[in-house]
């Protein structure tokens, strides 16, 4: 994939690949879809979760070998399920992730999801040239089920003739090299489908990106044998298809699907030709803006590559003279905005402000587009499918479309699909595209089924699989994206592993951080309360708006709750680890003055009672001495009186 905050063109053309995940109520009801992800549907589906981390994909492979690979005893492919979900934000991090879990115990791994590879591979202990990353590094010792891949005519071979080896370098410039293995590879506790054995890569060797990136590795979802899709297809185990939906502007999350699923009413295809090119390409022809077609010829899209989608790139990108037309129209519309200059002034991005921060209102702004697929289907693109927002700028926004230098490929990124369920139809050679809301998809999963029993082959061995999110107020989510509850406060309860005395004089920093990681002010995260139970703290937080607004946008509000239930704050090793506990949204009109003021208030009034009580006491005092001692006091005349003695004149 290119790399998620370039604005200008890949180096080369080479797809990422993103998987889906958060699907809720859009143009029609998500029911049909729903019964088949919870079990009620008809073919295998496999749901996985995705997390977000900065990109690096569109990855092109440097071995073109066919590779032997062990066959297991076929499932009904209509009956295996599984849940992942998706994390983080595409234009925030870059990249989606998702957790995999390799061996016997397993050893977890957050890996980019990508379209564009081929191979699936994390960091091996014995690696000297890795970065450091999320997780532990693959230690294949440890595991009781690792079997190297041996030399066959069908792999390249180390230099011993011994073991299979794979490379991989892509678009940005990066690398990735290593040893192929066999192992159990576990979807996640949410799964239905059994632990497989499937060939990956152990890495020795990383470079560029992959060296820097957050995330562990790579989660090969291309076309090709070494691809996990094509692995999982070939023992029957899947049907040939999956499934991708991301979340919308600064929201994010979402969920995974591989496997089958019901198609929901509505959705539209565009014929994807797998004989056109490696990647997961488009028949596009036209591109409305504001009802009207861009003057080009169609053929302009079907240059090189032809129209690809790319999980692995964050924007989109054009051929040059479709990029000119696509610019001039949406510029055409805008005559109350004004054009400001981008965030970042290494690049000249096209950038608007005046537009207002709620982006469920953008669509008032900036104009409808359209793409038409070569059957006259029409998939509506809204404001948030090719703009991104300005970081410096409140109110403003930016072109997520660009040249793409002198390549004809058409290349479309993560954002042209967010809050679009996308269904890559292998088996029938299209590709579906389902309007509809993204960010409540893996709630609504999570909340309508119990997670699935850990798989026989782990039995007796210490399976620790990710926690669940802390429960949510699904019901009040959905009243938010729908615009129907406007939240005035947000609050969640913290556990600690720390003691509240050890606590106590860093409260101030913790809530700094909470902030940071929030990305919130810091003047709007208050500590509320605490309870020490000896293994350690809970603590009560609560987020209020910005300033003196009364409520959060929608989009705000619903960016927090993702960074929050998405387990994206990270704190210091010194606080230790924490778990969220639960959260719960509140209204404005709660909102009470001396809530917000909480701690102000307990602290103050009490010192405040001193004070008075101080005065008063000092003032008794004071009064009583002077009524002894003063000036005018009454003394009777039977009084003994001391002798003054005369002073001299």
């Amino acid at each position: 994939m290119a790399r998620a905050r370039d604005r200008v063109a890949p180096l080369s053309f080479l797809p990422g690949f993103l998987f889906l995940a958060s699907l809720a109520a859009g143009d029609g009801s998500p029911e049909p879809f729903l019964q088949t992800l919870t079990g009620g549907g008809v073919p295998s589906a496999m749901v996985l979760p995705l997390v977000l981390s900065y990109a690096n994909s569109s990855r092109r492979s440097n071995v073109g070998r066919r590779f032997g690979r062990r066959q297991l005893q076929r499932e009904d492919p209509s009956t295996a399920t599984a849940r992942m979900r998706l994390y983080d934000d595409l234009l925030t991090n870059g990249y989606y992730t998702t957790r995999l879990y390799i061996g016997t115990p397993p050893q977890k791994f957050a890996l980019i999801v990508d379209s564009g590879s081929t191979v699936t591979y994390v960091p091996c202990s014995s690696c000297e040239q890795c970065g450091n990353h999320q997780d532990p590094r693959f230690q294949p010792d440890m595991s009781s089920t690792y079997d190297p891949l041996k030399c066959n005519v069908d792999c390249t071979c180390d230099k011993e003739n011994m073991q299979c080896l794979y490379e991989r370098q892509y678009a940005e410039m990066s690398s990735s090299s290593g040893l192929l293995g066999v192992d159990f590879i576990s979807f996640g506790k949410e799964s239905a489908l059994k632990p497989q054995r499937a060939t990956f890569g152990c890495e020795t060797s990383e470079s560029g990106d992959l060296f820097s990136q957050h995330a562990d590795g790579i989660m090969g979802l291309g076309r090709g044998q070494l691809s996990i899709m094509d692995q999982l297809v070939d023992k029957g185990v899947i049907s040939d298809s999956f499934s991708l939906c991301y979340g919308g502007m600064d929201i994010g999350g979402g969920a995974m699907v591989l496997g089958g699923i019901t198609p929901p009413h509505g959705m539209i295809y565009a014929r994807s030709n797998p004989g056109r090119s490696p990647y997961y390409n488009i028949d596009l022809k036209e591109i409305h803006v504001a009802g009207k077609p861009l003057r080009l010829n169609s053929k302009i899209f079907n240059g090189n590559h032809g129209t690809v989608l790319d999980s692995g790139t964050t924007y989109a990108y054009l051929p040059e003279e479709a990029f000119r037309a696509f610019r001039d129209a949406i510029m055409s519309k805008l005559h109350s905005l004004k054009q400001i200059r981008g965030p970042d002034p290494n690049y000249k991005d096209i950038c608007f402000s005046g537009a207002g921060s709620d982006v469920s209102e953008l669509s008032k702004t900036f104009p409808e587009v359209e793409m038409v697929f070569g059957n006259g289907q029409k998939l509506s693109l809204s404001p948030e499918n090719y703009l991104f927002r300005h970081s410096k700028v409140r109110g403003a926004y930016c072109l997520g479309v660009f040249q793409n230098g002198k390549d004809p490929t058409t290349l479309l990124g993560g954002i042209v699909v967010r809050n679009t369920l996308v269904t890559y139809d292998r088996q029938n050679e299209r590709i579906g595209f389902w309007k509809t809301n993204c960010s409540v998809l893996w709630e609504r999963l999570h909340s309508n089924e119990a997670p699935a029993p850990a798989p026989s082959v782990f039995s007796g061995s210490n399976l620790s699989i990710e926690e669940s999110p802390a429960p949510s107020p699904i019901g009040l989510v959905d009243s938010v994206l729908a615009g129907q509850f406007r939240v005035g406060v947000i609050t969640f309860d913290m556990f600690l592993n720390i003691s509240y005395v050890d606590l106590v004089p860093h409260i101030k920093e913790l809530a700094e951080l909470i902030a940071n990681e929030l990305e919130v002010a810091s003047d709007q995260v208050h500590f509320m309360n605490n309870t020490d139970n000896g293994n350690g703290t809970l603590i009560r937080w609560a987020i209020f708006p910005e300033g003196s607004s009364s409520s959060f946008s929608n989009s705000t509000a619903m960016g927090i709750i993702s960074r929050l239930t998405e387990h994206r704050v990270r704190l210091p090793e010194n606080f230790g680890s924490y778990k969220l506990v639960e959260w719960n949204l509140e209204p404005p009109s709660r909102r009470s003055w001396w809530k917000q003021h909480l701690v102000a208030v307990a602290i103050g009034v009490p010192v405040l009672l001193l004070l008075l009580l101080s005065f008063s006491t000092f003032l008794v005092w004071y009064m009583r001495r002077r009524r002894i001692r003063g000036p005018g006091a009454y003394r009777s005349v039977a009084d003994d009186v001391p002798e003054q003695e005369l002073q001299p004149m």
